[in-house]
């Protein structure tokens, strides 16, 4: 009896140790919140490109490249991909309802002119390039006028009503091979897959669709 009950408190007073410990712990890791996640620039134009903006669109701050783009092909993966897991943009916009990125909008305040940013600025500009992702560069101005603001922006709104992407219908299910030529994707350069659709209106019908699944949605129709 005396040993259960020994363990019993041991029980009762190891969760309670553990969060002392671990709350000791945690304070001294150098970790602390940011007060400037946004500086005062961004959250001015922030405001204003909130109320240009309507309520189907979504503004992502600060998002890394890595998570908008990524590599196609095996040869230099890593080297392509480092030069772009450092890198962020100040505004990515999005469709409220798929989070589709729909174009991008960068700050340009006077650390812009310096020679090393201006090498990052090319960089990031061939990469949306290749990608054909649009970019709107935008100068820090002491204050914006939401008339402006939508001005710039209204021909990137435009071409997405007019074309909006056509999203993935099924995940990665292979089915039978088949005897055409497959095609090749338009956004990785490589042959697409035959697929079998396994959700919505297509449920059970194939086509073709890109072997980058989930990060290329290309599809095209058996």
């Amino acid at each position: 009896m005396p040993a259960n009950t020994n363990n019993g408190c041991l029980g009762v007073l190891l969760p309670f140790l553990n969060l002392l410990f671990g709350k000791q712990q945690a304070q001294q890791l150098p970790y602390r919140l940011r007060d400037d996640f946004l500086s005062a620039a961004e959250y001015s134009f922030y405001k204003v490109l909130s109320l240009a903006l309507e309520s189907r669109y979504c503004i992502q701050c600060k998002v890394r490249l890595e998570d908008i783009f990524f590599v196609v092909g095996k040869q230099d993966r890593m080297r392509y991909q480092n030069r772009i897991n450092q890198k962020h943009v100040d505004f990515l916009i999005c469709d409220a309802v798929t989070m589709k990125p729909m174009f991008d909008i960068e700050l340009d305040d006077s650390s812009h002119v310096r020679q090393k940013r201006r090498f990052r600025d090319a960089f990031v500009e061939d990469v949306f390039r290749a990608a054909g992702f649009p970019l709107l560069r935008v100068p820090v101005k002491g204050s914006y006028h939401v008339s402006e603001i939508k001005d710039a922006i209204s021909p990137f709104l435009q071409k997405w009503v007019q074309a909006p992407p056509v999203l993935g219908v099924a995940g990665p299910h292979f089915c039978a091979t088949s005897n055409e030529v497959a095609p090749i994707c338009p956004k990785c350069n490589i042959p697409m897959v035959l697929k079998t659709a396994t959700q919505g209106s297509r449920k059970g019908k194939q086509f073709y669709g890109c072997k980058n699944f989930s990060r290329c949605q290309e599809a095209k129709p058996l």
